[in-house]
């Protein structure tokens, strides 16, 4: 049974102020949280589930020692931050924070500017994740990494895919950038393109790349729309995917 004061201190977690302050986040889920104590038991400062959940996976919460307390489903609504909680809930450390450094002559990456949706986010680190892209790179305005919506959406993905929050210039300087790509309504088409190893801008989802960032790239690409399409534009982990995929095909 959960105390008011463990309710309190799991549901501050809530809040970014909270998160920054603590080093703590929270990850909700069976599976989320499965891949946590499989291959990352040593982030998980507290975990709390149903006694469905420790029944089930009683040998690997005894293995990793971690800190288990069963809660009824009630309790767990009370501390969740989804519509309908999953069993199990883990407040976990902060990840170790990665540097700048990425061979941009041989991979590609993606800069998410101003990406503000947590669920876009998510979506766009399941993605790199797919295509084996192991650090993304943001603006400071986009989403935070360890939104609860963004790890939720990630299913798992912001485990193994690093996260960089710097300014483009910073990031084009400190790896001396030579190809810039930007995905633009106006840029040549995808698809005639020789595909070269370097970064790509992805834009907000409403404005595309805000103009300073815009100045650096220096491969405007486009994909292509069917003759008459009338859909302004493509969402931007849509639009990432599609322009993922044929990077990927094309330097394999």
């Amino acid at each position: 049974m959960l105390s008011k004061n463990q309710v309190g201190e799991i549901r501050a977690l809530h809040q970014k102020k909270q998160r920054d302050l603590k080093r703590q986040f929270i990850a909700e889920g069976v599976k989320t949280t499965l891949e946590l104590l499989t291959h990352y038991p040593k982030l998980i400062t507290q975990l709390y589930g149903t006694p469905e959940f420790a029944e089930q996976h009683h040998a690997v919460i005894k293995a990793d020692k971690i800190h288990f307390t069963t809660i009824n489903t009630s309790e767990l609504e009370r501390i969740s931050l989804l519509e309908k909680p999953n069993q199990v809930l883990a407040v976990c450390k902060y990840l170790k924070e990665p540097d700048l450094k990425f061979n941009f002559d041989s991979n590609f990456s993606l800069y998410l500017d101003e990406i503000r949706d947590p669920g876009n986010f998510g979506t766009l680190l399941r993605l790199a994740d797919w295509y084996g892209i192991s650090k993304l790179f943001c603006s400071e305005g986009t989403c935070e990494f360890y939104n609860p919506k963004v790890i939720q959406a990630s299913m798992g993905a912001f485990l193994r895919v690093e996260v960089v929050y710097t300014s483009l210039t910073q990031l084009i300087s400190e790896n001396n950038i030579k190809t810039v790509y930007g995905a633009l309504l106006n840029g040549a088409n995808l698809y005639r393109e020789i595909l070269q190893p370097g970064l790509i801008v992805i834009g907000n989802e409403a404005n595309g790349i805000t103009k300073e960032n815009l100045s650096m790239v220096n491969k405007p690409i486009t994909i292509p729309a069917a003759p008459g399409n009338k859909t302004e534009s493509l969402n931007a982990a849509m639009a990432a995917g599609i322009i993922c995929s044929e990077f990927f095909r094309q330097l394999q």
